[in-house]
């Protein structure tokens, strides 16, 4: 009896353990096609700590102040790409950045996760391509990374478009699987066998849910690199950039005060990704000077929702991009009704 169940055992042992070495040999093939599909666009430039994936656009004239965009969590440089950086892009240097540790950007320590970890990588990156007072629009996660650049690093910064910005915690956390995944053992364990397997099941109708109420753009997920994040050291890293994020930004809220570059923060009240309410109002509050615009109707994706928007408002800041002195009173806030949206 007890060598039958012993041999019961090992079989089930022997089953898992084929199960996932055929669930990793599965992901191991999935990236190279992943690798192969979406490959790198631009130029690596070497960082303490990581290697940061940079694609520069558009005419380079110094007298005209560049745009550097920064996408959020889940992404990669493409989703600022499209479709504002490249509309952009017409008229001006736009230099689109992958994150340490997205897209085609690596960081040494999958640790590497805070804001001002990656501000000051994407800073010394920026230096290295000597670009300095240039215009930083952020979108969702980043926006936690912008308003510290603004702040830490003022040289590389002459304005600040936030959109649908991370600025202040939240009440609960980020989604039980992303603790799961920084999980010692059974993070690596599920990311390295089962996560893009059944990622690339859930990719689509994840995106969707995020451009919600708005339609996704047909054809975004493939265009947008998407499921480069189901790749096993993407996927580490963007869940512990998820995990660390609200301790972040309750360290450094205290700060927004003293931020003293133009800004605006463009948000849609529709969005249930990024509270309206809780990040960009009290934000644009703090901030001297700052201009919130609402928008009644739209979701998380605004650059996809209302682009023309966005880039006349990136094009005003880039074409006057003075510091503000002392501290002004505030621009307050304009809802922008959808009917005067492009």
């Amino acid at each position: 009896m007890v060598r039958k169940v012993f041999l019961i055992l090992f079989m089930i042992v022997v089953v898992i353990a084929a199960t996932l070495a055929a669930l990793a040999l599965i992901t191991q093939a999935g990236v190279l096609v992943l690798n192969r599909m979406h490959s790198a666009a631009g130029k690596i430039i070497g960082v303490a700590g990581a290697r940061i994936h940079v694609v520069d656009i558009g005419p380079r004239d110094s007298d005209v102040p560049p745009v550097v965009m920064i996408h959020g969590a889940s992404s990669n440089l493409e989703t600022m790409r499209l479709p504002v950086g490249d509309m952009l892009a017409k008229n001006r240097r736009v230099i689109l950045i992958d994150r340490p540790g997205h897209g085609w950007s690596s960081r040494d320590r999958l640790s590497d996760s805070t804001p001002s970890v990656q501000a000051r990588m994407i800073e010394e990156a920026l230096g290295k391509l000597g670009v300095t007072g240039a215009v930083l629009v952020v979108h969702s996660w980043a926006g936690s990374l912008g308003s510290l650049m603004a702040l830490n690093y003022p040289q590389r910064v002459a304005g600040l478009v936030m959109l649908a910005p991370v600025a202040y915690p939240w009440p609960g956390g980020v989604g039980a699987y992303n603790k799961v995944v920084t999980t010692p053992v059974i993070g690596p364990l599920l990311a390295y066998t089962i996560t893009l397997p059944l990622g690339l099941a859930l990719v689509r109708p994840g995106t969707r849910s995020v451009f919600l109420p708005q339609a996704m753009p047909l054809d975004y997920v493939r265009a947008a690199a998407i499921a480069l994040v189901l790749r096993p050291r993407e996927f580490l890293a963007n869940a512990r950039d998820l995990v660390m994020l609200k301790a972040a930004v309750a360290g450094q809220a205290p700060r927004y005060a003293a931020i003293k570059v133009p800004t605006v923060v463009i948000h849609g009240d529709a969005d249930e990704t990024v509270s309206l309410d809780i990040h960009s109002r009290p934000f644009a509050a703090a901030v001297p000077g700052a201009n919130l615009i609402v928008l009644p109707g739209v979701g998380h994706m605004v650059q996809n929702a209302v682009p023309g928007l966005v880039v006349r408002e990136i094009e005003q800041m880039a074409a006057a991009p003075q510091r503000l002195v002392g501290r002004p009173e505030p621009t307050g806030e304009h809802q922008r009704p959808m009917r005067q949206l492009p």
